[in-house]
């Protein structure tokens, strides 16, 4: 899934992790963009093409996910392509990577960990799901980070602050072969079900992540949760200045969404401007720094 490119030039190796085909890569707009962040001018640049993307086509590039081979060709049909990848995956990558005795356990560990992306890892639950020991289950979870399933965002703290959960999400880092695993067999029953807020979430921070990564940079990301239970999706700092963003399923954003922002305070660190990326089709103001940020804009 993940590839790690080197290139030596004049004695320096540059190295660039390269997830699946970003939604620009795919359509070939905007191929130029820097990396993310909801500072104004960058938004306006991004919002100018006037580009909009419809519920029923967002859910069918998440649906059918970001592998070339898929994302690139209609006709490929999407069950055999998922199915003859997870087998392949199991056969090859992980036992290059670890000596995996039990396949169909592991493979209840890939559906276990897709059920829970964009979710606070508990490793014991994980376990527990998946009939395999914490340890192994541990184990198991560095595999699917190695192999570029998997991705753990950490959540930010800073040494004065001390009331903050420590615990890192879990994301898989392609929504169909998610989707595939968690067994939602079309895009409609996908938005429509209990995953559709946590794999649009999921397919959002994915996106975010290729526009660092694949312009060769790592990508400063973090979450926020206290132990209050107040959470910011995700957190961009950068050059010592904090940029929130919040992920959420609503066509009618509201100041309420971005309420959580103001625990920012406590951190004594400067925050920049921040966006709520929703499923609006135009960007509004929802406080003095904050607005709203159309999916079609990433």
């Amino acid at each position: 899934m993940m590839k790690e490119v080197s290139e030596s030039l004049a004695g320096r190796v540059a190295v660039v992790f390269l997830l699946g085909l970003s939604r620009k890569e795919q359509t070939g707009r905007n191929l130029k963009d820097p990396p993310f962040l909801p500072v104004p001018a960058d938004l306006q640049k991004r919002l100018a093409t006037n580009e909009t993307l419809q519920l029923r086509e967002l859910y069918r590039i998440i649906w059918r996910g970001s592998f070339p081979a898929i994302a690139l060709n209609e006709d490929m049909d999407r069950d055999l392509f998922y199915g003859s990848y997870v087998q392949t995956y199991l056969q090859r990558d992980v036992r290059d990577l670890s000596p995996v005795g039990d396949e169909a356990a592991f493979l209840r560990f890939l559906r276990a960990a897709s059920a829970r992306t964009a979710q606070i890892l508990n490793m014991s639950e994980l376990a527990r799901d998946a009939d395999i020991s914490p340890n192994t289950a541990k184990s198991w979870l560095s595999i699917l980070q190695t192999s570029g399933i998997a991705y753990l965002l950490e959540p930010y703290h800073t040494n004065v602050t001390k009331r903050l959960v420590k615990t890192p999400k879990l994301y898989i880092l392609d929504t169909g072969l998610c989707a595939y695993l968690t067994e939602w067999f079309s895009p409609e029953t996908l938005e429509a079900g209990a995953m559709s807020g946590a794999i649009l979430e999921t397919w959002i921070l994915t996106e975010l992540l290729k526009s660092y990564w694949h312009n060769g940079r790592r990508a400063p990301f973090y979450y926020y949760r206290d132990k209050d239970k107040k959470e910011i999706d995700l957190l961009i700092v950068q050059d010592g200045m904090v940029y929130p963003l919040e992920i959420k399923k609503t066509a009618s954003p509201g100041k309420k969404d971005v309420r959580h922002f103001q625990s920012l305070e406590k951190l004594n660190l400067p925050v920049g401007p921040g966006g709520l990326i929703c499923l609006t089709d135009q960007s509004l103001p929802l406080t003095l720094t904050v607005q709203s940020i159309p999916v079609a804009a990433l």
